[in-house]
């Protein structure tokens, strides 16, 4: 029994290659980036109203464990920011001698929470005054998420 090449032959014919839609996979590109974009403007939000429910309770009741929290979570939010391609705000100023230098806002919120640190060790502050370095930050973080 012989078997027939021309079969074989047609089938070779019908397979064609698959044609790529550049166009699609830009649409696709683009659907994917604006949905990791949502996700991320969520979850910092989340993490700003997590960041401003610390701040309440700190202002209250004034405990180390209470700051603990309040500056893992600023520094968490500044991670997750600067990681996720969140621009720094910077500036340039120069000094006397000429020389450049650049400041950041993530620079900026380190020493807020150094001076928090400082505010809440020292029983004499007012509550004010801690309400207002707790509001700075916050100040400054909104600027680093929008």
């Amino acid at each position: 029994m012989k078997i027939n090449q021309d079969l074989r032959a047609g089938l070779d014919k019908v397979r064609t290659e698959p044609k790529l839609n550049p166009g699609g996979l830009n649409k696709f590109n683009t659907l994917v980036s604006k949905q990791d974009q949502k996700l991320q403007m969520e979850q910092l939000g989340k993490l700003m109203g997590d960041i401003t429910s610390a701040g309440e309770r700190l202002s209250r009741s004034r405990t180390f464990k209470d700051l603990a929290k309040y500056k893992n979570l600023v520094k968490k939010f500044v991670k997750e920011a600067v990681d996720y391609g969140m621009n720094l705000k910077q500036s340039h100023t120069w000094n006397q001698h000429g020389e450049g230098r650049k400041l950041n806002i993530v620079e900026s919120v380190d020493q807020r929470l150094l001076e928090l640190t400082e505010d809440i060790l020292d029983e004499e502050k007012q509550s004010i005054d801690i309400l207002g370095k707790i509001g700075e930050i916050r100040g400054l973080l909104i600027n680093l998420y929008t």
